[in-house]
């Protein structure tokens, strides 16, 4: 980049739509305790070591450009990062959990006007798959992204999964998302195109917000004191539909 062109980015107009940062989400008291930041150049080790090490985890699911565009350095990505966020187009959040990178939650392709929606992906290392990380991150991230004043207010996210992929429908499943569908041929993923089911998340349906409901779910389905059956009455418990079995990216 040129002098005069770092001058003249120095003096735009700041884009109305531009997501300010740095942003940084704490889990609310009695959630997994977790961190959602934006990334800086300083995690680049961290997030080398977290990510390359899970490659094999989570090669799978990833998406990729069929095009083959070469590939790009952290710092190159970084760049991009930061240009997405002053154009309010997209972020990447880290997910930490005890002060260390677990993964990584973004939203992309977002649309402003009238659709004012997105698109989430996310991941996080297979030592800590199955904790309640990756629904507490998506929870956290749509409450943020839909209803914080400083988020991007949108109206609308939207997960697409891979139909075998059923760690992530349980992880959508559990923070309450609308089943979609299923589009055929949708994303590019390990070589060819596949087809996925994709879910929503709407601002109509955020009431406390999506952490709150996350948490009010794990609760109803602790355990609970065992009650002395009636005789008078014979309660069948249907099997879980698995319809409903609402499946991001890879968790």
């Amino acid at each position: 980049m040129s002098v005069f062109q770092t001058i003249r980015h120095a003096f735009a107009p700041a884009d109305p739509n531009a997501i300010r940062v740095p942003v940084v989400l704490h889990a609310p008291a009695g959630a997994v305790p977790i961190t959602l930041r934006t990334m800086t150049a300083d995690d680049e080790d961290a997030w080398n070591e977290v990510r390359w090490r899970n490659d094999d985890w989570l090669r799978p699911w990833e998406s990729g450009d069929p095009m083959h565009g070469r590939g790009i350095t952290v710092n190159q990505w970084l760049v991009m990062q930061r240009r997405n966020e002053e154009r309010g187009c997209g972020i990447v959040l880290l997910i930490e959990h005890r002060m260390r990178i677990v993964g990584q939650i973004s939203i992309g392709a977002i649309t402003y006007g009238a659709m004012r929606t997105g698109i989430v992906g996310y991941w996080v290392s297979q030592d800590v798959a199955g904790h309640g990380i990756a629904p507490t991150a998506l929870a956290m991230l749509a409450d943020w992204a839909m209803g914080d004043p400083t988020g991007p207010r949108l109206h609308r996210l939207e997960i697409a999964i891979l139909p075998e992929n059923a760690r992530s429908l349980a992880v959508v499943r559990k923070v309450g998302a609308r089943p979609e569908g299923l589009r055929a041929n949708y994303m590019y993923v390990a070589g060819r195109w596949r087809s996925h089911e994709t879910f929503s998340l709407l601002a109509e349906d955020m009431g406390a917000g999506f952490t709150a409901r996350l948490l009010d779910g794990a609760a109803s389905a602790s355990p609970q004191p065992a009650t002395p059956p009636n005789p008078a009455r014979h309660i069948d418990t249907p099997l879980r539909n698995a319809d409903n079995v609402t499946p991001v990216s890879y968790s």
